[in-house]
């Protein structure tokens, strides 16, 4: 008795949930001077989702392999939760044998614990120390410890449960801080991502958003274990956890992802599981995927694993992690806000630029062409007449340039009224779309007079091998900037479209200035010999890759 009460106020001082049910194991076999012990955790589909053994060397758990799962003699206890003693297991009918490995075990003494009105898991004692078996003093002794130990098990789960809300409340504290202060959309990806694995104690986190490539999601932000196999892949939308997520707008939790039916597998086998959604097998265990709305018809998913054997996902967890999703969401509307904010402060700036010109430099010059041509009549040199002829011809043509260049200032943002909208504004949401697959928004600079020099046929050329580049540093290069130029010189004889990263660069580039590459960049070779272009490809010295495609322009 005098054991007993210390093994409660030993189990009374415990806070901390893993260190707690330890102890009551180990208090378990000292009182009842047993072998072998272990606490097993009841979980959903009355199965053990925790097997916490005592008595076995660690290299003999092992050896034994997976561990139990709630069958036989051990799922006895759960179909019915009521103290069992036994002098020889091995003769109950629901005992299915050992494994192999596995040490012989006659003698056995369950009871359950119980927290508050739930049964929290039982208490397994097996072989008594001496060749005898437990008795009822064994019994009632097992009893009241696991009495004790529901308590000191609520205990230490209001404990975690207060400290998760601590750390969710200082997770939410800092994002919110940093939303307002503005930070790049894939850095408060990267901070919500990286709060939620703390908080969820994830082994994994990813954020998955929609993909250029319809009925896809790329994963945007990829931390913790095995994150480097994930970033920058996709999985389909139908045939995901992500992609249930997103269709049904609800979370969806999976006990075991690797035997989940509802994951995804590549092709190919990859770990010969369903490593898709698990990023290559390294944590396809317990997994968790919640819905993360961009708009009423767009959503994207927030993505927790755990590696194999460790415990499920339970409700408050779900609950705080559909949290993060949404402040994830609001920071995505936050910068898609921002973008249209500073787009439409640039259409203000360009109208004010063109109004400008049209009052003050061209009202300017008109009148100073008038006043050239008006003197010339009096000058009496031919040759100083013809300069000054010459120097007003000079004042007209710059006169319609200006001209020109204030009716693409003045552009409508939805088109040029001749069909449709221009090259120089398709670009800008060329890169803005890409933007959502990269992680991060594209630099984009425009020089010279695109719009009104490159044909229709050929912008849509342009067009594509820039969203085909930006989508290889998306899914290859792991890249964290991208800038795309394209130029058309004052001549207008030539295009150049330039796309930079800073990327692990292609191991395929040869002779310095050239790349062989099947897929998107043959593609793209294909789009310049069409129109007599080049492409060249180069991964400079200190990293990333450069990308000209430059085709010359029809005359006229």
């Amino acid at each position: 008795m005098h054991s007993l009460l210390a093994a409660v106020m030993d189990l009374g001082r415990g806070l901390e949930l893993p260190q707690v049910l330890r102890g009551i194991v180990e208090a378990a076999v000292t009182l009842a001077d047993a072998e072998y012990g272990a606490l097993g955790v009841v979980g959903d589909g009355q199965r053990l989702s925790e097997f916490l053994p005592v008595g076995m060397a660690d290299d003999l758990v092992a050896r034994i392999g997976r561990t139990p799962c709630g069958r036989g003699i051990l799922g006895e206890l759960i179909r019915n939760p009521e103290p069992l003693r036994l002098t020889d297991l091995t003769r109950h009918p629901s005992s299915y044998g050992f494994p192999e490995h596995h040490p012989p075990m006659r003698t056995f003494l369950g009871v359950p614990v119980r927290v508050r009105d739930e049964v929290f898991g039982n208490l397994y004692l097996t072989e008594k120390r001496g060749g005898g078996g437990f008795d009822a003093d064994d019994e009632k002794v097992l009893t009241t410890l696991a009495i004790a130990a529901g308590v000191a098990i609520d205990n230490a789960r209001m404990y975690h449960d207060s400290r998760r809300r601590e750390r969710w409340r200082e997770a939410l504290g800092e994002i919110t801080s940093s939303l307002l202060a503005g930070s790049e959309v894939s850095r408060v990806l990267r901070l919500i991502a990286r709060r939620a694995m703390e908080v969820a104690d994830a082994d994994l986190a990813a954020v998955l958003l929609p993909d250029s490539d319809e009925g896809r999601l790329a994963v945007r932000v990829a931390l913790g274990r095995g994150a480097e196999l994930l970033q920058g892949t996709t999985v389909p939308a139908l045939g995901s956890l992500a992609g249930l997520a997103t269709r049904t707008k609800a979370p969806v939790v999976s006990a075991e992802l690797g035997v989940d039916s509802r994951a995804y597998a590549p092709e190919g086998g990859g770990d010969g599981g369903h490593g898709g959604d698990a990023g290559g097998g390294q944590a396809d265990g317990p997994t968790v995927a919640v819905p993360l709305p961009l708009d009423a018809a767009a959503c994207g998913a927030l993505r927790l694993s755990r590696r194999a054997g460790r415990p499920a996902f339970d409700d408050s967890e779900v609950t705080l992690i559909s949290g993060f999703a949404d402040q994830a969401a609001i920071a995505l509307e936050l910068a898609r806000r921002r973008a249209e904010s500073e787009e439409l402060a640039v259409l203000h700036d360009r109208d004010r630029i063109a109004r400008d010109l049209h009052d003050l430099a061209i009202q300017r010059l008109f009148a100073t062409g008038m006043t050239l041509q008006s003197a010339a009549r009096m000058i009496e040199r031919p040759d100083a007449a013809e300069r000054v002829s010459r120097a007003v011809d000079d004042l007209d043509t710059t006169i319609k340039i200006i001209r020109s260049t204030i009716f693409e200032l003045r552009t409508d943002a939805t088109g040029d009224g001749r069909g449709g909208p221009r090259l120089r504004r398709r670009m800008a949401e060329a890169a803005h779309l890409a933007g959502q697959s990269l992680g991060f928004a594209p630099s984009l600079r425009i020089e010279g007079p695109v719009d009104s020099s490159v044909p229709d046929e050929l912008a849509e050329q342009v067009l594509a091998v820039t969203a085909e580049s930006l989508s290889n540093i998306a899914r290859h290069s792991q890249a964290h900037r991208a800038d795309v130029v394209l130029a058309v010189p004052g001549t207008a004889d030539v295009l150049t479209l330039t796309v930079v990263d800073d990327g692990v660069g292609i191991d395929t580039v040869r002779s310095g200035d050239s790349a062989e590459h099947t897929g998107g960049l043959a593609n793209m070779r294909s789009r310049a010999e069409e129109y007599g272009g080049t492409l060249t490809v180069r991964c400079p010295s200190d990293g990333g890759t450069r990308i000209v495609w430059r085709v010359p322009l029809p005359a006229g």
